[in-house]
């Protein structure tokens, strides 16, 4: 893929993280920016899956690993996700209220639930998806040789940013949006707009660190008994008798064969000699 393919591609990817974010600051920007934000995202989410098409069959061939079926439980999480966040989205909707009916309470408390688990299914997905950012960010800075000092930096950054999602789950009470539970405990946009984000950020990094980590782990393991496999399959042990484990017959070096036994020499002894 020509690099600037890709750079636009990920731009629009992030310009969809950012909606996200947007969309979820409801008490802090309104209804119309919040519509306007959610059917933009709606429509890069649609882009998204065009410019993706052809990856979904890899997927479908990759189930039988668990990483393939860890990639494949993620999407469907996200599928479901964003379907249940744009089937409520336009029953509620203030701008159709008068075109499309419905769109009571119960709606709106789906709605919440859907757009918290598009968050978290969002950063899962885009934790599995690092190692080929990694790949690219290597290629366009040109950091071909691995660095020590570099892993180790991104690693304790990862850390850090894992512990600050941690705090910021209990800050934003990420359980209880994501169990549907009823909260009047929202965030205060008057005190701080930029924390909200920061917070939502840092939840959305520790899902992502999550995944990734994960998903590195399940690759380790499948290399691990791979490697282990492949020792046993060259080892072909003989059975006993002479009979290897095809079931042909060998015969060893400098071995004479077996002596008659007592009913060979008597069935001989029987036979006629020679005219």
């Amino acid at each position: 893929m020509p690099p600037a393919l890709l750079l636009f591609r990920l731009a629009l990817d992030l310009l969809a993280g950012g909606l996200l974010l947007l969309a979820m600051a409801y008490w802090w920007l309104g209804n119309a920016v919040h519509e306007l934000a959610g059917t933009a995202l709606f429509v890069l989410v649609g882009a998204h899956n065009l410019f993706n098409r052809r990856r979904y069959r890899p997927l479908l061939a990759a189930r039988k690993h668990a990483r393939g079926r860890l990639d494949l439980a993620v999407l469907l999480l996200l599928a479901v996700a964003m379907l249940g966040l744009l089937g409520t989205s336009v029953p509620i909707s203030e701008t159709l209220s008068g075109l499309v009916p419905g769109g009571g309470y119960t709606a709106r408390q789906i709605h919440v639930l859907a757009g918290y688990w598009v968050l978290v299914a969002v950063a899962l997905h885009l934790g599995l998806r690092w190692p080929q950012f990694m790949e690219t960010a290597r290629a366009l800075f040109g950091l071909e040789q691995p660095n020590a000092a570099r892993t180790l930096a991104l690693r304790l950054l990862a850390a850090a940013i894992a512990l600050h999602g941690v705090w910021s789950s209990f800050v934003l009470g990420i359980g209880a949006r994501l169990s549907l539970q009823t909260t009047l405990d929202w965030w205060n946009f008057e005190e701080s707009a930029a924390g909200f984000f920061v917070h939502a950020l840092a939840v959305a990094g520790l899902y992502g660190v999550l995944s990734y980590y994960a998903a590195g782990w399940l690759r380790r393991r499948a290399s691990r008994d791979s490697a282990e496999r492949r020792p046993a399959a060259r080892r072909r042990p003989r059975a006993a008798g002479g009979l290897d484990n095809t079931g042909d017959s060998r015969e060893t070096a400098g071995t004479s064969p077996p002596a008659p036994g007592p009913a060979a020499l008597a069935r001989d002894s029987r036979s006629p000699g020679p005219p």
